[in-house]
Parts: C-alpha cells; sequence; structure tokens
C-alpha cells in the first residue's frame, strides 16, 4: 500500500525520491511518482464507462487485457510492467472510481474504463484479466472472470474466507481450460531461485526465520474493515507463501501454528509454524511506523550444511561449509516484473505449466487463513491434510 507522499515538504520528497531511484532505478521512481498523482484523481465524469479517444490500434492482437482494480498497484507494477513489454497490451481498465480507472486507461494507452464487470465479461477480445481490487472481491471477481471463459491473475490475497477459497477452487476446477496465476511475486526474484536452488541441494529438515517492518497504517484503513482480511491477508500472505516454497506443499501438512501478537495492535505479531517434516518457521511482522525505504525484509535460514541470509530482496549470502557465495543486484528485486510477464506470456502461449495448480492454489490459501485464524483468536491452529482446521 502506497503512503500519499504528496503533501510532504520538497525536502522530503527530493531525499525520497533520490532513495527511491537508487534502490529502484530511475524509470520505476518516476512511474511511482506518477502513480501519486493518479491516486489523488477525481475529476468527475459522467456514465459507467468511458471510451479514449487518443486509443490507437484498439483491435491490435496483443490487446487482450484487462485491470480490474485501478489503484496504485495496478498503477505502478502492473500496467508499468506491461507497457514495458507489449505497447498496446491494455483493452479496459475497471475501478469503482471511473475517475481513476480513467486516469490508468489514458496513461496506458488502453481503449476504455468502465465501473461494471459486465463490460470485461462481454468482451470477447478480452483474454487476461488482471485483479488487483480490494481484497474481498478478488475471488468474485476471478470466479466472475474463469466463468466467462478469461485466464486471470489473481493479486494477494486470492480469497478472504474458507468458503470463498472454496468457490475459487472449484471455478479453477471446472474450468480447467483456463489459466489462473498468483500475485505473489518474491517466488520469482533471483534472489529467491538462488535460496531454493541452494535448499534443494540440502536434506532434512529447515529452520526458517523472517522479520518484516511494514507500513504503519491508520486504525480507519480499509485493510482492516471486518470482510477484508486485515494485514496477515493484505501482507504477510506474502511470506507465508514464500515459506511454504521453502518446505514444500508435499513436506507441510499436519501444520501447528502458534501465535503470539502484540496486545491490542492489529499490524505487530510474531507466528510460529511447525511443519509435518520437523520444518519451523517464526515469521515476525512490525508496523510501528514509516519506513523510509519502504517494506525491509530479512530471511535467515538453515538447511543441513547451508546457512543462508537475505535482506530486502537485495542482497543474498549463502554458505555452505566453506563455501560462502554472495549475491547483490542492482536494485531490489522483488520479483514483480518477471511474475507479471510470467501472466501475459504463460496466457499468449497456452502454457499451463507456467501457471498455478488448485493444488498449490488451494495449499498456500490454506495456510495463509490458517495463520490469520491463530493470530486473531490467540489460540493454536492444526491445519491437517484435508485442509480443516482445529484448535
Amino acid at each position: 500500500m502506497a503512503k500519499d507522499y504528496l503533501h510532504e515538504s520538497i525536502s522530503f520528497k527530493v531525499k525520497k525520491v533520490a532513495r527511491y531511484a537508487r534502490l529502484y532505478g530511475s524509470s520505476r521512481t518516476l512511474a511511482k511518482i506518477r502513480g501519486q498523482v493518479h491516486m489523488s484523481e477525481s475529476e468527475a465524469i459522467q456514465g459507467a464507462i468511458w471510451r479514449n479517444p487518443a486509443c490507437r490500434k484498439p483491435d491490435h492482437p496483443a490487446r487482450g487485457v484487462a485491470i480490474v482494480g485501478s489503484g496504485n498497484f495496478a498503477y505502478t507494477v502492473i500496467a508499468y510492467y506491461l507497457k514495458g513489454h507489449a505497447k498496446h497490451f491494455l483493452r479496459a481498465a475497471l475501478d469503482v472510481n471511473l475517475a481513476r480507472a480513467c486516469s490508468l486507461c489514458r496513461d496506458y494507452g488502453g481503449c476504455y474504463a468502465t465501473t461494471q464487470l459486465e463490460d470485461i465479461l462481454q468482451d470477447k477480445q478480452i483474454k487476461l484479466v488482471y485483479i488487483a481490487s480490494n481484497h474481498a472481491s478478488h475471488a468474485e471477481y476471478a470466479i466472475a472472470c474463469l466463468d466467462a471463459g478469461k485466464d486471470v491473475h489473481i493479486e494477494k490475497p486470492q480469497a478472504v474466507s474458507w468458503e470463498q477459497l472454496d468457490r475459487l477452487i472449484s471455478a479453477q476446477k471446472r474450468n480447467s481450460g483456463r489459466l489462473v496465476f498468483l500475485g505473489y511475486n518474491r517466488p520469482r526474484s533471483r534472489h529467491f531461485a538462488k535460496v531454493l536452488q541452494t535448499l534443494h541441494m540440502e536434506s532434512g529438515p529447515i529452520m526458517i526465520n523472517w522479520f518484516i517492518a511494514g507500513h504503519e497504517i491508520p486504525p480507519d484503513h480499509w485493510y482492516f474493515a471486518e470482510a477484508e482480511g486485515g494485514r496477515v491477508l493484505g501482507n504477510l500472505c506474502h511470506w507465508t507463501d514464500l515459506t511454504l516454497a521453502m518446505v514444500g506443499r508435499e513436506n507441510a501438512l499436519p501444520a501447528a501454528v502458534v501465535p503470539v501478537s502484540a496486545p491490542g495492535s492489529p499490524s505487530d505479531f510474531c507466528v510460529g509454524i511447525q511443519f509435518a517434516d520437523g520444518s519451523v518457521a517464526g515469521i515476525t511482522f512490525s508496523a510501528k511506523g514509516h519506513t523510509f525505504e519502504g517494506v525491509r525484509e530479512v530471511l535467515n535460514v538453515q538447511k543441513g550444511n547451508a546457512l543462508i541470509s537475505m535482506t530486502d530482496f537485495h542482497r543474498t549470502r549463502i554458505d555452505v561449509m566453506a563455501k560462502r557465495h554472495s549475491f547483490r543486484t542492482l536494485f531490489r528485486d522483488h520479483g514483480h516484473k518477471a511474475n507479471i510477464l510470467n501472466s501475459y506470456q504463460a496466457s499468449r502461449d497456452r502454457s499451463p505449466d507456467r501457471a498455478v495448480s488448485a493444488a498449490y492454489n488451494r495449499a498456500t490459501a490454506q495456510l495463509m487463513l490458517a495463520v490469520r485464524s491463530a493470530i486473531e483468536t490467540g489460540q493454536r491452529v492444526t491445519l491437517n491434510e484435508h485442509g480443516t482446521v482445529g484448535f
């Protein structure tokens, strides 16, 4: 979630831009600046649909994408990377705020903006829908799009309840010819690829420790609405998904989840997870203030003879006995570009091996929901092979 920096002091803005350019590069930093302006868009526009008079080549074969939800992430990440890959990618943008959908559509050369999902469902030229709306709507939009014959890329979380997850998986199975992708981008980071490569060469259970410093958000933020799932489903799901990827779905269940939460704080908590193969993970999430460089995250892992440390998906150190390897990228690599473009290209190439299976979709969501249950109730939760939760 992006903080509004438009009203900060000039000196703060200059320092912020300089720091982000060093971390993400000048082009991505410029997109983030434009995103701040985009999020302030409030022009009154009549009707439920707006057609872009500047749209070029509306029937271009690459123009098969719709973006549902036109917020900061859709503008600065999804549309940004797709535009760099395929100039004429965008067919439609949707948002409940038509002005914001128009802003994304106009700036990225789309054909039309709308507030009505039905416009997208009935548009036969749209083959792939990126869903980046409010969390409670992700599964509902995905189900409707799958049933309309569209491939879907669902930003996290893919579901906010067990019942919603069941319906999403049923839709994925009954539309087996359609491809499903998830917005868990970090597994496609070059840093995480090196982590997994090292872990696969070692045997035995894993000891995993995450520390994440997230953004502070006000108590009236929409993340905290009961239907939206709070910060576990809005943020922590990234690291439960990464943890499952390291342990392996086949080694995970049954899993025991033990929470420790700061009294009265919905944004500060620790959770311990013990997996079936003896692997143990500890995840600490803290959001006590605003971090100047965005979300900060540190991973420490040991498996067999391998000891791994990764900081901010920017620097990774791997020690295996006497061998030491350090890896650093010029900019932070959270896997956004690789994940966004994988969905686009796999949909065009009809490559199901690059999509997410129903089994993995269910497993990673179940772990996320179990962690949420544990933190919200303050009780130990057991997630078993059948996907049910017991206290």
